[in-house]
């Protein structure tokens, strides 16, 4: 078991993730005492976007290659269109997020980012949700898609959008307490 003020949390993202998407776990997490680090694909920054323009830009903290699960408690992933869209044509970024799932550690996917563990063959046989317009390829990569506002399967955490942030985070708070899942990867 894990205390949220001593976990350690890791968001993957690049530029076009949804502003609210990744900032409000981001500094929610933050208030808890989690120590919570950005990952992307290049050093920097990257933006957000903020519903119809571009947003809020933030730093970087290590580059994708660097990521190791193991130093984790849990990896959130924020959606928008762009940002998994771009991440899941990555295979390091793949790569590393089946890492998280192999390792038994919290997983936290909203909005579009359910595609990402669609693209990582981890949504095969689990519970999930996600934006209204992926239920079909959640549902293709073998995913039971719920239509709620936070659905959890063994320490993988789903969401559906913006307005299901708050139900989001109060679940990764409650997952990161409980400690790591054991499961099968898919």
């Amino acid at each position: 078991m894990t205390q949220i003020d001593n976990a350690k949390i890791l968001i993957i993202a690049t530029d076009g993730f949804e502003q609210s998407e990744l900032f409000e776990p981001y500094e929610k997490l933050k208030e808890y005492g989690a120590e919570v680090l950005i990952a992307a694909p290049e050093e920097g920054s990257i933006k957000a976007w903020n519903k119809t323009d571009w947003g809020k830009s933030i730093d970087v903290d290590m580059t994708l290659e660097a990521v190791n699960a193991d130093q984790f408690d849990a990896l959130v992933l924020p959606g928008g269109v762009m940002n998994p869209d771009n991440l899941r044509a990555n295979k390091t970024a793949i790569a590393k997020i089946y890492d998280f799932v192999a390792a038994d550690k919290i997983v936290a996917a909203i909005c579009h980012a359910p595609w990402l563990l669609a693209e990582a063959g981890v949504a095969r046989g689990r519970d999930m949700t996600s934006y209204h317009t992926l239920k079909t390829d959640i549902i293709n990569a073998g995913a039971n898609w719920k239509d709620e506002k936070v659905v959890v399967s063994n320490g993988i955490i789903t969401s559906r959008n913006p307005d299901d942030i708050p139900a989001f985070i109060e679940k990764i708070v409650e997952e990161v307490r409980e400690g790591e899942h054991e499961r099968k990867v898919a």
